[in-house]
C-alpha cells in the first residue's frame, strides 16, 4: 500500500517545488516595468481514468489473495503540474515624468519590432536612439499603425517636444507624425513570455491580434508590475508549508517499506 501512497506524496512535493519557483520569480520582477505576475497549475491525475473498462479485471476467488481488485496502477492518483499561465490584470501606474514614458490603462500591447519579429509588450518605457527612432529600454524600435510591413512603421522623432494623446496620436512639436499601435489578444493564452516584459504567440495556436479600442495611454506613466509581494509571500509561506508536509509524507512511506522488507519477514 505504501507503494502507491506515495505516488500522490511525491508528485505533491515536486507541484510545489514548481509553485515556490513561480512565486520566486515574480517576487524577484515586482519591481519590473510591465511584468505579469504567473500562476502554477493543477489538478489531480488517476491513472485508471484512462484504462478501458475490459483491462481493469476483477478477480471472482473469494477470501484469498486473489480475490483484490487488480488495480494495474489505475489506484495511483498523483499531483499533475498543467504549467503556468500568466495573470494579465492591470498593473498600478507610476507617474516619472518622462516625456517618453507611456503607460496603458485597460486593455491592449504596444507592438515592438525585434530581431525575431514582432512582438507585444505593456512596459511603456520608451526613448529616442542616437537614430531618432522611438525604441524601448533594450533598443528595440516601437511601431505605430499603417502599413504591413513593420520596417515601414517606425516612429522618427526630430527630438523636439513629444507629445503623445490619450487615443495614441503622436505629435513631434506642433506635427502628428503617426498613431502608436496598440493591439489587442482575445484570448491571452495564446501569448507567450519572451523576456523583458515581451510576448509572442505560440507556435501551435492560430491567433490575430486586432487593434485595441477599450484602452487610454497615459504620457508620463509607466504601468508597474502587478505582482502583489504581500499576497506573493502569503502563498510563498503556505507552498512551503504544504512542501514540508509532503516531505514528511514521503519519509512516512520509506519507514513503512523498511519494516515490510527488513522486519515483517523476521516475525
Amino acid at each position: 500500500m505504501s507503494a502507491k501512497g506515495i505516488y500522490s506524496a511525491l508528485s505533491g512535493a515536486m507541484a510545489q517545488n514548481q509553485r515556490l519557483e513561480t512565486i520566486s520569480n515574480n517576487l524577484a520582477n515586482a519591481n519590473t516595468t510591465g511584468f505579469k505576475k504567473d500562476k502554477q497549475a493543477f489538478h489531480e491525475y488517476v491513472t485508471a481514468n484512462e484504462k478501458p473498462p475490459q483491462v481493469m479485471t476483477v478477480p471472482r476467488i473469494t477470501a484469498s489473495v486473489e480475490s483484490f481488485y487488480d488495480m494495474q496502477g489505475g489506484d495511483r492518483a498523483y499531483v499533475d503540474a498543467r504549467g503556468t499561465y500568466s495573470d494579465h490584470s492591470q498593473g498600478a501606474l507610476k507617474n516619472t515624468g518622462g516625456p517618453l514614458d507611456v503607460a496603458i490603462e485597460g486593455k491592449g500591447f504596444f507592438e515592438v519590432l525585434t530581431p525575431a519579429g514582432v512582438r507585444l509588450t505593456r512596459s511603456g518605457t520608451f526613448k529616442m536612439d542616437g537614430d531618432g527612432r522611438l525604441v524601448n529600454s533594450e533598443g528595440f524600435p516601437i511601431l505605430k499603425e499603417g502599413a504591413n510591413d513593420p520596417a515601414q512603421r517606425l516612429i522618427q522623432l526630430s527630438g523636439k517636444n513629444v507629445t503623445v494623446g490619450y487615443s495614441g496620436e503622436i505629435y513631434d512639436g506642433d506635427e502628428q507624425i503617426g498613431r502608436l499601435s496598440v493591439l489587442e489578444v482575445d484570448n491571452k493564452d495564446v501569448l507567450q513570455k519572451q523576456g523583458s516584459s515581451l510576448f509572442g504567440l505560440k507556435a501551435n495556436y492560430e491567433a490575430t491580434p486586432r487593434a485595441a479600442n477599450d484602452f487610454k495611454l497615459h504620457q508620463g506613466f509607466i504601468e508597474m508590475s502587478n505582482v502583489n509581494v504581500v499576497d506573493e509571500m502569503t502563498d510563498m509561506i503556505q507552498a512551503s508549508r504544504v512542501f514540508e508536509a509532503t516531505q514528511s509524507a514521503v519519509k512516512a512511506y520509506d519507514q513503512i517499506d523498511d519494516k515490510l522488507v527488513n522486519q515483517v519477514p523476521k516475525v
